[in-house]
């Protein structure tokens, strides 16, 4: 492959979801529901990167994201970065980040908790955002990273 040759094709308008961990890939997808969108997908799975080693990319035509659809990508790949792509030119960059609060995103994994026995949204504060812990704003429960359920 040359320098100039690119790994994967480029993208009209929509969105391209760059510097994905690639053993996040997946679950990105997964979260995201890419499988139900009826726009072409562009799935880069174990990408050279000169940052990560390897890399996951996902490119949806047609697709812009809302921020909280952002914040549920930021769970699972916090460093990941959005472009925007508008007649095959970027026009925005953003950074996924995880927020301070999240709310309708978690389920609380104790049962007890009012959410899992009343209609009401979750609600939790980000209290690691490096190593990605949550606090349920109710019931005071602690949530790392690899027991987040979403909802």
């Amino acid at each position: 492959m040359s320098k100039k040759e690119l790994q994967v094709a480029a993208l009209q308008n929509g969105t391209v979801i760059d510097h994905i961990p690639s053993e996040q890939l997946f679950k990105v997808v997964s979260l995201l529901g890419v499988e139900k969108l009826e726009t072409p997908v562009t799935i880069g799975c174990s990408l050279d990167s000169k940052k990560m080693g390897k890399k996951g990319i996902l490119k949806i035509a047609g697709k812009f994201f809302e921020q909280d659809e952002i914040n549920r990508i930021s769970l699972i790949a916090p460093s990941v970065k959005l472009n925007i792509i508008r007649d095959y030119e970027v026009v925005e960059k953003k950074l996924v980040y995880l927020p301070g609060e999240l709310s309708g995103i978690v389920k609380c994994n104790n049962p007890k908790c009012i959410t899992n026995n009343e209609p009401m949204k979750t609600r939790f504060n980000v209290i690691d955002k490096t190593n990605v812990t949550l606090q349920c704003h109710y019931c005071e429960m602690k949530t790392r990273k690899e027991d987040i359920v979403l909802l």
